[in-house]
């Protein structure tokens, strides 16, 4: 049977090769050791069927101080057991004269319950006699354990100073199909653990006291191990497509070493699910803190093993996090020679793995990257999301995760992202565009929060800048709130700034006198409009409060804007439908959470609104009940009650004086008609 390596990894401190003549010594477990393997602990997970059965030495050759660390070493290793009833099986047995059977591998159905009852196991003392424990296991068999179709695995914790022969009972349990681990405590005697342990023995022999990059290895056995990683048949799926992908792990100080051994551990599974069978794919991995390390070249290794092993060489750093830096470097030299062209070049991937958000500018790199043709996607925490959105383009683009379990379950996601690329958005074409969503009671804080992820993507398809694409967003619930106008940020990443900064009001909301205040102060010139630029606003709206938002979206229309509702759950269709005017502009979303899946209908709609003909005077650039009129393929506008300028913006000379000194000036003309009229002059 395959052996459970994913044990080898918590401890980590292989004695193979090490002669037993070598003196040893006490090595006390530090706070922070005790830290990095909860920390690595957490990293993994083993989700299969399979009884474990802790064999615990509590002899007084052990003493109660290592017999409390055997205790943490075990509830460590149940931190990474998915312990149910059809799945992991924990169970204990304490020995000393004599072996005394702790609980059963039945008896607790939760990984609390188990790490709770070894958390109270205590300390017997007296002699060490592992030989008569091992007997116990062969007459009775394990406590509560399944049948011989469920993998058995022993874990003997012990200093190895047994007072009988353990070679034989031990050898017997091993022909049974039982592998034993024997981890060694306080001063192990390491003949004797060596004659308990399954073969190979460098992989079955630990040290529970001792850690010398726990993580690293803990990933690395967690991949390898048959046992665990057989309960997740998502993760069989192999890259149909043909594409070449490099890893760009950050290795930076922001990231810590614990991020970077998660995104090693997640590299690893990933060649092992994503590489099998007839895959097409090449992988390959490079490193970046200030400066890019191209650490194993895309299509080096042709043969899984040797892959993961030499991933298993990669080191974290420190230092700066410049993902800017290492973005440009990428695109200049992270796949190599010149790509293949024709039919014959494949798709060129960078997957970009981080927790830790960049030092240096990072949306010029990411756009020079991606004119390259280098499809660039995100991994990474919920903090850097944002980050990540604007690397990649959109929110399709990235991947965010909670757990390291959550981190894991994201691979069939990006296998799928691998095998298509996002369209883009009608980048080149001028538009004014102002997004209104509902922020009031009936919408809550968590999906105010979706919308605003939804809102980023979709900015993210635009070039924004004065010349091209402007973005403006109003919010309503209590209040309504320009949140900033379309003029207010000239770039996309200032936008995408302001669109998570956006509030969120709470309260009774009015679609209607949103839209009216769109209307009145966004889509004008004041406001930051463009005279003669296809204007359009995108309604995101739970339903309530938009009863009275037909006849102002009508009165947008009726002026040249195009507004389109999205509508989210079961809101009132008919309501929605007059919202949405003639033309049918709605898009109707299940849930918050799905706003995603409708990006692409969203865009397209904008994009085809973009291109439709355009009227200079709608809605009207004229200030001040000024009068736009049409010239010659351009307009002017007639000012009113004394303003001036192109828009009627600018109080002309009678508006620039006090009404006493008008009144002044207009007996003094009088005064001046009268003199005229009797020269006359009239």
């Amino acid at each position: 049977m395959p052996s459970l390596l994913l044990l080898e990894a918590i401890c980590i401190v292989l004695f193979a090769g090490v002669p037993p003549s070598l003196p040893l010594q006490e090595v006390h477990v530090s706070k922070e050791i005790i830290g990095k393997i909860s920390v690595a602990s957490k990293m993994m997970w083993c989700s299969a069927a399979v009884d474990i059965l802790f064999l615990m030495d509590g002899s007084h050759s052990v003493g109660k101080g290592s017999f409390e660390r055997s205790k943490h070493f075990a509830i460590t290793v149940c931190d990474a057991l998915d312990i149910n009833p059809r799945k992991v099986r924990v169970g204990a047995v304490q020995f000393s004269s004599a072996p005394r059977l702790e609980f059963p591998l039945d008896a607790f159905s939760t990984q609390q319950e188990v790490k709770a009852k070894i958390k109270r196991m205590v300390f017997k003392g007296g002699r060490t006699e592992t030989s008569l424990a091992l007997k116990y296991l062969l007459h009775k068999g394990f406590p509560g354990g399944r049948n011989a179709s469920v993998p058995q695995i022993l874990i003997i914790v012990t200093d190895g100073r047994s007072q009988g022969h353990v070679a034989l009972p031990a050898k017997q349990l091993k022909q049974r199909g039982v592998t034993v681990f024997s981890v060694g405590i306080r001063f192990p005697r390491w003949e004797e653990l060596h004659s308990l342990a399954s073969d190979p023995r460098e992989q079955h022999v630990l040290m529970a006291e001792q850690v010398d990059d726990a993580a690293n290895g803990l990933f690395s056995t967690l991949s390898s191990s048959a046992i665990c990683t057989t309960a997740s048949p998502a993760l069989n799926l192999s890259l149909e497509c043909r594409v070449d992908v490099l890893f760009l792990l950050a290795g930076s100080a922001d990231a810590t070493p614990e991020g970077f051994q998660r995104a090693k551990a997640f590299v690893k599974r990933f060649v092992r699910a994503a590489l099998a069978g007839d895959s097409r794919a090449r992988v390959g991995v490079a490193l970046y803190g200030a400066e890019l390390t191209v650490a194993v070249p895309v299509g080096e290794y042709q043969d899984v093993p040797d892959l993961v092993r030499s991933l298993d060489g990669l080191h974290f750093d420190g230092g700066a996090t410049l993902t800017g830096r290492a973005l440009q470097q990428v695109a200049e030299r992270g796949f190599g020679s010149a790509p293949r062209t024709g039919l014959d070049r494949p798709q060129r991937a960078v997957v970009l793995m981080t927790e830790a958000r960049s030092q240096d500018e990072v949306a010029g790199p990411a756009g020079f990257a991606r004119a390259r043709e280098l499809l660039l996607l995100g991994v990474g925490s919920e903090d850097v999301r944002a980050e990540l959105e604007m690397i990649t383009g959109g929110a399709e683009s990235v991947l965010t995760y909670t757990s390291p379990q959550d981190l894991f379950d994201q691979i069939p996601k990006l296998q799928g992202k691998l095998c298509s690329r996002p369209r883009p958005g009608c980048q080149a074409q001028s538009l004014d565009l102002a997004f209104m969503l509902d922020a009031s009671v009936s919408v809550g804080p968590e999906n105010f929060a979706q919308m605003q992820s939804f809102v980023r993507s979709c900015a993210l398809r635009f070039d924004v800048n004065p010349d091209v694409t402007q973005i403006g967003l109003v919010v309503y619930g209590s209040r309504v709130q320009t949140a900033f106008g379309l003029d207010t940020h000239l770039s996309r990443a200032a936008v995408l700034r302001a669109l998570s900064q956006a509030p969120y009001l709470g309260g009774v909301g009015s679609a209607g006198t949103a839209l009216l205040h769109i209307y009145d102060k966004v889509m004008t010139v004041q406001g930051g409009a463009r005279p003669g630029v296809p204007k359009a606003v995108v309604v995101v709206t739970g339903g309530s409060g938009v009863e009275d938002a037909a006849v102002p979206a009508q009165k947008l229309r009726d002026n040249g804007v195009s507004v389109l509702v999205v509508g989210v759950g079961p809101v009132l269709r008919e309501v929605l439908r007059r919202l949405a005017g003639p033309r049918d502009a709605l898009i109707h979303v299940a849930a918050y959470a799905d706003l995603s899946h409708h990006q692409d209908a969203l865009i397209e709609w904008i994009c085809r609104e973009a291109k439709r003909p355009v009227n200079l005077c709608k809605p009207s650039p004229c200030m001040n009940e000024g009068t736009c009129v049409l010239r010659n393929g351009s307009y002017r506008c007639e000012c009113q009650g004394g303003w001036e300028g192109p828009h009627c913006e600018n109080p002309g000379a009678i508006c620039r004086v006090s009404p006493e000194e008008q009144q002044r000036n207009l007996e003094t003309s009088d005064g001046l008609f009268e003199a005229h009229v009797a020269h006359g002059d009239g």
